[in-house]
């Protein structure tokens, strides 16, 4: 009798060793501020530091709230010049106006810096060498709108980044209250004059992305003062919309605008309670109604004036459709000449198929 034969499991050579770096997925990103411990061999310049966390911002803007304090007390350590500051306010100005979308995220980083960065030299703190370095693009906007067409695009850019700055960046008063920059509110009003005065396509577009973007509290800051700007840049967009050369789709937009700005840009104000809630005094009154459609497609609500009237009509259409469960149709077509003209024309295995559907259907209904 042969000897039973024994397995004997191949010994496997491996080339791993614990002593292995740590291995990152491609596209894996550790923490940011990570990469640059003291220690390291090869510390970056100031410039690659900066530039790198605004890369970074672009790339996940998710991490500024967890990342920004970090870099700010960096940057505390390492802005301690002139020269310095004023390449820290190029590089985010840069990035701001160059990088689609950054202009808000770029708002935001400069509105917290300029509160948290503690170096303040003759020359100027942060906020007000980059309200300088604003003013340098400010004070070339009427050539900036009549230039040519990669001209423009920067002055669009640098136009809803100041918007942004508008908006996000907050001066504190003496007695603590935080405000917004009014000399930028003056300078919004004289950008969209800039852009008018050339009513060309992407001039245009970018006058009403900007007032989307800050018309409404522009134009509240306005009747606080008790000005009507806000006015005279609609009546200047009629104008536009009926002599200027541009292309329909942007007269569509001017007038959407237009549109916008009559109905409070789009706030609706707190009504009282929900049972004093009218039609004449809340908005959206009627807003949790139910469409409906007539004849011809034409969708109404309980808003519409005829309101009773069509739905009647539709009331009185649907009786040409009888309930099934009433009168007990049979809803496997027998009886119907159409439906029995088909179950001719049906191939076997379609026709099971098409009674066990039907059976099914009745049975759910039924349930």
């Amino acid at each position: 009798m042969a000897k039973p034969q024994v397995a004997v499991a191949p010994v496997l050579m491996s080339k791993l060793s614990v002593n292995a770096p740590e291995f990152y997925p491609s596209g894996y990103s550790s923490n940011y501020t990570e990469s640059y411990e003291d220690g390291c061999e090869d510390y970056p310049t100031l410039s690659e530091y900066v530039q790198d966390f605004l890369n970074h911002l672009t790339e996940q803007p998710g991490c500024f709230e967890t990342e920004i304090e970090q870099f700010a007390e960096t940057l505390n350590g390492w802005v301690t010049t002139d020269d310095a500051l004023q390449d820290l306010v190029e590089l985010i100005y840069q990035q701001a106006t160059s990088i689609p979308n950054f202009s808000y995220l770029g708002a935001r980083l400069c509105n917290y810096l300029s509160h948290h960065l503690t170096i303040s030299p003759q020359s100027g703190n942060f906020r007000q060498l980059l309200l300088q370095r604003c003013r340098t693009e400010y004070e070339v906007k009427d050539q900036a709108a009549k230039g040519d067409e990669a001209t423009r695009k920067r002055f669009h850019a640098f136009v809803l980044f100041l918007g942004e700055l508008y908006l996000n960046l907050e001066i504190k008063g003496t007695n603590g209250q935080v405000t917004r920059a009014d000399i930028l509110q003056i300078g919004l009003r004289e950008l969209l004059n800039a852009l008018f005065s050339k009513p060309v396509d992407d001039n245009l577009i970018c006058a009403v992305k900007l007032l989307k973007l800050t018309g409404s509290v522009l134009e509240d800051a306005w009747k606080e003062k008790g000005k009507t700007d806000m006015e005279e840049i609609i009546q200047r967009i009629e104008n536009v919309v009926l002599d200027a050369n541009c292309s329909r789709d942007v007269k569509q937009m001017l007038l959407k605008l237009v549109e916008l700005r009559s109905s409070n840009w789009g706030r609706v104000h707190a009504t009282s309670t929900y049972r004093e809630a009218t039609p004449e005094n809340d908005p959206n009154y009627f807003m949790n109604e139910p469409t409906f459609y007539t004849s011809d497609g034409v969708p109404f609500t309980a808003a519409d004036p005829d309101y009773q009237e069509k739905y009647q009509e539709l009331l009185e259409r649907e009786d040409f459709f009888p309930d099934y469960e009433e009168n007990g149709t049979d809803l496997s077509g027998a009886g119907d000449p159409y439906l029995d003209d088909i179950d001719d024309e049906m191939d076997p295995e379609i026709e099971e198929a098409y009674e066990k559907f039907c059976l099914e259907s009745e049975r759910k209904r039924k349930q």
